[in-house]
């Protein structure tokens, strides 16, 4: 079985993803863990919750690659799990998780978005700064703008919360926008998005397609250790 955890990075994702995945909303704590007690060989991290609720634990991660599941990381939680696990073994796929690894990326908030309740759709309401970034860097290539006038748009998107974040709002609190011309550039925003999160999560959903649906045994050079919390983690995703 393959599993993939997603939700606003890829609100269209059953459309996407290959027949033989099964698709679960945003992981939280304890559902890498009940994926891998329910027989996934293959586990895609995309979305995952963390404001409201436990994060998913990197224990169960490392708990699943002792166990040669497969698992892999993009867009969101999942870049940022995949950058902290690469080591052990965790497969980070996309661009965000390039920018983790390499430190181009490191506040954990510049993957956060504001979104519908997943059940109504779970789309982005606001835009999270991976994408701010992935699309100013096309502008720049394109030479719409210089690199002061870049960096003055970055760096007002970055001081704004990630749950009030909107092109909108970026264009109005941005000092080197003059006021007349303040449409232009919301236009220009909006018509040059680069959607960077769900690029990567359509790169996953790729690999994950690909991926033999086994368990396939590999060398470690680590060793997972059943820690008292960790027995009391599983004690409860028993109930």
């Amino acid at each position: 079985m393959k599993v993939v955890f997603i939700g606003p990075s890829l609100p269209d994702a059953a459309s996407h993803a290959s027949g033989d995945i099964v698709l679960r909303p945003p992981a939280v704590q304890g559902d890498v863990l009940r994926a891998v007690e329910d027989g996934a060989n293959v586990i895609g991290l995309v979305d995952g919750g963390f404001e409201n609720t436990a994060p998913v634990w990197h224990k169960e991660i490392l708990f699943a690659l002792s166990l040669d599941v497969t698992v892999l990381g993009a867009a969101s939680m999942g870049a940022l799990r995949a950058a902290e696990c690469q080591a052990f073994g965790m497969i980070g796929v996309g661009r965000i998780f390039n920018d983790y690894v390499s430190g181009t990326i490191v506040d954990d908030a510049d993957v956060a978005l504001l979104h519908e309740p997943m059940e109504l759709g779970g789309r982005a309401l606001t835009v999270p700064m991976v994408n701010v970034r992935s699309t100013l860097d096309e502008m720049e290539r394109q030479q719409l703008f210089d690199k002061a006038f870049r960096l003055a748009l970055e760096q007002t998107a970055a001081n704004l919360f990630f749950k009030k974040r909107s092109w909108a709002l970026i264009v109005r609190a941005c000092a080197a926008i003059p006021a007349s011309q303040k449409q232009y550039w919301l236009d220009m925003l909006k018509t040059h998005t680069v959607d960077q999160k769900r690029i990567d999560t359509l790169a996953l959903l790729e690999a994950v397609g690909g991926a033999a649906d086994q368990r396939v045994p590999r060398n470690r050079h680590w060793e997972f250790r059943k820690t008292t919390l960790w027995s009391e983690q599983l004690a409860r995703s028993k109930v």
